[in-house]
């Protein structure tokens, strides 16, 4: 079975996270995790909710030098599919859309361990997930936007009054005096 990054070089048996057999390659040192392995494995695990990261989060994290090449499944052949893990410093988990192997370039998997992500794998690939991540990166843009107009003091006395009234039962009506205030 060849590296789907680098089809040059054969992936040899190795073990992820002390239960899984998985695909290792010696040079990038990715991770080809088969899917009768992962669910297995998966089975195994406490049950935990993941929830999107934030877009800000600094992971201790280089990404691979190989993560924007496409790839193909070793085992079937198809190009595998791509999720954004969005961080302060993104990277793409890969998937095969055929047979539902995994690809993680060099240290994907640690991060997503670290982010609780790792026994949810396949939600990453689910238009749900991916809608939210576009939320959150046009939110996270929005208040970087909001911070380069007024300049960070004042942006984030923006952003807590807007906490607070949203938090609040009649928050609407202190942003309607706002909206009144700049009618003027």
């Amino acid at each position: 079975m060849q590296c789907p990054k680098d089809k040059n070089v054969e992936l040899t048996s190795s073990l992820l996270a002390d239960a899984m057999q998985v695909q290792c390659c010696p040079d990038c040192k990715g991770t080809w995790i088969p899917p009768e392995q992962y669910i297995e494995w998966k089975q195994q695990q406490p049950a935990v909710e993941s929830t999107l990261p934030k877009p800000t989060l600094d992971v201790d994290y280089a990404t691979s030098p190989l993560d924007a090449r496409a790839a193909l499944c070793p085992d079937c052949r198809h190009y595998l599919a791509r999720a954004k893990v969005n961080l302060k410093q993104p990277f793409y988990v890969e998937r095969c859309p055929n047979c539902g192997g995994i690809w993680c370039d060099h240290g994907e998997w640690e991060v997503l361990q670290e982010l609780g992500l790792h026994t949810s794998i396949e939600r990453l690939f689910s238009s749900e997930w991916q809608a939210r991540v576009k939320e959150q990166n046009y939110a996270e843009r929005e208040r970087q936007a909001t911070r380069e107009k007024l300049g960070p003091e004042l942006a984030e006395k923006i952003f807590e009054l807007a906490g607070l009234l949203e938090n609040h039962p009649n928050g609407d009506f202190g942003v309607a005096y706002l909206m009144r205030r700049f009618d003027r």
